[in-house]
């Protein structure tokens, strides 16, 4: 039975965690998986809720964390190393950046034989400086050319990494969309209304509104705020927003939203019916789904957003600005609508007139449940693996032989 050494930088809520353990469990018995992950940040959520349900316990490096620190980073190195020399992996597969360094580095060290590295997202705009991020692309082009295979969860996102920042030959680049458990999204949806409606104050007449993900800069709050101040002045519906998450940039969109006069809370904190509702972390995303009416993106970068795809599960329609995978994930003006990044007119027209047709945000909630559930299934995932996995084992066997 292969080994495989899985790593992931940090177990937070988002897609690397749900693809990294659901790979995990679901590509048992036919490979024995070794989770590793490293410490999260204090802002950021645990999603160790993943591990507890399918029975994960991973290997925890807490030296490796989401930014570069030259001295913990050395002994995670050190302490992968030493991992991969005990467990003997046939496959190193990295997921996110700081893991893809380090356990690329240390796998590359160790002679493993087949080193894999999925890009969920990048970092090579809307994060740093140009200095900083041509330094990133340098080390991914050098770490690419070490590694076996690179995973894309996108047609578009290999067309950036092979043709925009040349990371690597597209023929290198093997595209496998995410996998994700989506059917609970549509089960039992008019009692997870209730409850969650009941939990936000949401009277049934409420247009809800849900912005999800963490608050951080690249999620572009900022927009949001913008886009939330014009559509509640250009519309007599009742609408009210949640946004569900949490981040280091809080402070700036609470005040933002002061700025713009609209009424406000942080509900863990002060649970009062507000225009806009902050109900921070939650894990049982298809009770909040099933309570709100639609969902935004303002993001200045994605990779594959999971937000959008588990809202189209719970046949929510979705307004996003077009980054990274999204035009992959949502069909334009069939199951959602998007607009141009940073530009405040048009998106908050496009929820305007979602607000004002809710046949129309019938109509593209159940053409977005069909889309999803067939492309975004985590069985989907398993097999699409589970087949490349197998091409590159016998690539390292016999290296003249099979094509990659």
């Amino acid at each position: 039975m292969p080994r495989i050494l899985r790593v992931l930088n940090r177990l937070i809520i988002g897609g690397p965690a749900l693809n990294a353990t659901y790979l995990t469990a679901h590509l048992a018995p036919e490979y024995e998986t070794l989770l590793v992950i490293g410490g999260k940040d204090d802002h950021e959520q645990d999603a160790d809720h993943l591990t507890s349900a399918l029975g994960i316990e991973p290997v925890v490096i807490p030296e490796m964390k989401r930014a570069i620190h030259p001295v913990a980073d050395r002994v995670a190195y050190r302490k992968m190393k030493a991992l991969i020399r005990e467990f003997r992996p046939d496959i190193v597969h990295t997921h996110a950046a700081k893991s893809g360094a380090i356990g690329r580095l240390a796998a590359i060290a160790c002679n493993v034989p087949v080193v894999v590295h999925t890009f969920h997202g990048h970092v090579f705009h809307s994060y740093f400086n140009k200095w900083k991020t041509n330094a990133f692309i340098q080390i991914e082009r050098y770490l690419a050319r070490r590694s076996s295979g690179i995973i894309a969860i996108s047609d578009l996102q290999k067309d950036e990494l092979a043709n925009r920042y040349r990371i690597c030959p597209e023929d290198k680049i093997n595209v496998i969309p995410l996998g994700l458990d989506l059917d609970k999204f549509s089960q039992n949806q008019e009692e997870k209304r209730k409850s969650f409606r009941e939990r936000y104050q949401l009277a049934d007449e409420e247009i809800a509104v849900g912005i999800i993900g963490r608050i951080v800069p690249v999620k572009n709050h900022s927009l949001f705020v913008k886009v939330a101040a014009r559509v509640l002045a250009g519309t007599e519906k009742k609408v009210r927003f949640l946004v569900i998450g949490d981040g280091e940039a809080r402070s700036q969109m609470e005040a933002e939203l002061r700025a713009a006069g609209v009424d406000y809370s942080y509900y863990p904190d002060t649970p009062a019916r507000a225009t806009v509702v902050c109900t921070s972390w939650q894990t049982q995303m298809d009770e909040v789904l099933a309570g709100l009416d639609m969902v935004m993106l303002t993001s200045h970068n994605e990779g594959t957003p999971v937000s959008l795809i588990e809202a189209q599960a719970a046949g929510r329609p979705v307004v996003s600005t077009r980054v990274g995978g999204v035009a992959d994930v949502v069909l334009a003006d069939r199951s959602g609508m998007i607009t141009e990044p940073g530009n405040v007119e048009e998106m908050t027209a496009a929820l305007l007139r979602l607000i004002g047709q809710p046949e129309l945000r019938t109509d593209f909630g159940r053409t977005g449940n069909a889309y999803v559930m067939e492309r975004y299934s985590y069985r989907r995932l398993v097999r699409d693996m589970n087949a490349y996995y197998e091409r590159l084992l016998l690539a390292a066997r016999y290296p003249n032989k099979v094509p990659r």
